[in-house]
């Protein structure tokens, strides 16, 4: 055990002499636009509570209402007693939003992009995946056992070299729909292209997309207004639809196949039943409260036009994530305090969450964000970075 010890304790010590060692902020609050961590009241711009949903009182009450009927634990696995009449409602509603023929809950996007990838690919198959991917996806990829590819960030003519060159069985396109570190959105008409082309599936992760791209805010085929059958796509209740939990939208058969063969599925405790109702009334205010996405888009671009105005290294495009790239964690880490010290909250994102010398503060925009808070933001900023 000494031995064992000490080859942790080094390997802890090399984090933080390459500022690389990370921490959790414990909050003295929800997690709001407005936090309180030790005692201080910070504007939160850290959070993926995009539309502002968490704590809206007719998701409580949906919620609290099903705990009274349903309880407060499913108690077992899907598939042995945990199978709830809510869940199914659930899923028939999450599918419709989608635009897919049946839905799957799952406990966490993470879970799903694990579970999901290594379950439908196998030894002889190939996945072709963005280089930018979540770690979730990579990591599914990982377990697959399948032939990866790893295309360049959204470079459609590099992807089609690579599935050119594949004669595997069964193929996979997987991509974020918003990455979460940079704030763009995948190529998807071109890549759906490419995928009829080659006769492969995609698989599309809408964790950040979803309740905002789109009219609707159904996430990013709604955005490009695209409805195909060979695109399934994963959507979480945890971030702009304020609950938890997450869902996998797709044609029946692989519902089918899923609930046979998924493990992270097979062998979990389902969710507690209050989360499918969240989930359910979330798809409610989603559809009725559209001025939550109108809200988001004008700060979202406000923020960005203030930040390309002053020259800084920011997103590609106007989104509710926007980088601040300043290339060194030392820096990333000395902006993140100054922006404490003056009531701001917004964590630097470091190695090996984004690339090396792409450190990073990852703003996050969200509907109860006003321009004097963005404003505040930019004069922070623009004084740290002469410092």
């Amino acid at each position: 055990m000494r031995r064992f010890r000490e080859e942790i304790i080094s390997e802890l010590k090399e984090l933080k002499n390459r500022n690389l060692l990370r921490k959790m902020e414990v909050l003295n609050s929800g997690d709001f636009p407005y936090i309180i961590i030790n005692n201080k009241k910070l504007i939160n711009f850290s959070s993926n509570n995009y539309l502002s949903l968490n704590g809206h009182s007719y998701i409580k009450v949906k919620m609290s209402e099903a705990e009274e009927r349903w309880g407060t634990s499913a108690s077992a696995s899907r598939l042995i007693s945990g199978n709830l009449q809510i869940f199914e409602e659930a899923e028939e509603k999450l599918a419709r939003f989608k635009g897919k023929e049946s839905a799957l809950i799952f406990n966490s996007g993470y879970q799903a992009n694990v579970s999901i990838i290594s379950t439908l690919m196998k030894d002889g198959d190939a996945i072709f995946s963005d280089e930018l991917n979540h770690a979730s996806i990579i990591d599914g990829c990982r377990l697959s056992k399948a032939r990866v590819y790893i295309y360049r960030h959204n470079d459609i003519n590099h992807l089609e070299d690579l599935l050119k060159k594949s004669d595997d069985k069964k193929k996979l396109i997987v991509t974020d729909g918003v990455f979460s570190m940079d704030g763009d959105t995948a190529k998807l008409p071109e890549i759906v292209y490419l995928s009829e082309r080659y006769e492969t599936a995609v698989i599309v992760d809408d964790a950040h997309s979803t309740g905002v791209l789109g009219e609707k805010g159904r996430g990013t085929e709604e955005h490009f207004k695209l409805k195909k059958e060979n695109v399934m796509v994963l959507g979480t209740g945890g971030k702009a639809l304020g609950v938890t939990g997450a869902f996998f939208s797709c044609p029946k058969y692989i519902r089918d196949f899923l609930i046979n063969k998924c493990r992270g599925f097979i062998y979990s405790t389902a969710q507690p039943p209050s989360v499918p109702a969240g989930l359910m009334a979330s798809l409610e205010l989603v559809d009725k409260e559209s001025f939550r996405r109108e809200r988001l888009k004008e700060l979202s671009e406000y923020f960005y036009e203030k930040l390309k105005t002053k020259g800084f290294a920011g997103g590609t495009n106007p989104s509710h994530i926007t980088p601040l790239i300043v290339g060194e964690s030392e820096k990333a880490l000395y902006l993140e305090r100054l922006l404490r010290e003056k009531g701001v909250f917004a964590r630097a994102i470091r190695y090996p969450t984004v690339p090396e010398g792409t450190a990073r503060i990852r703003f996050s925009i969200t509907a109860e964000h006003t321009k004097e808070d963005i404003d505040r933001v930019i004069n922070i900023i623009e004084k740290g970075w002469k410092s």
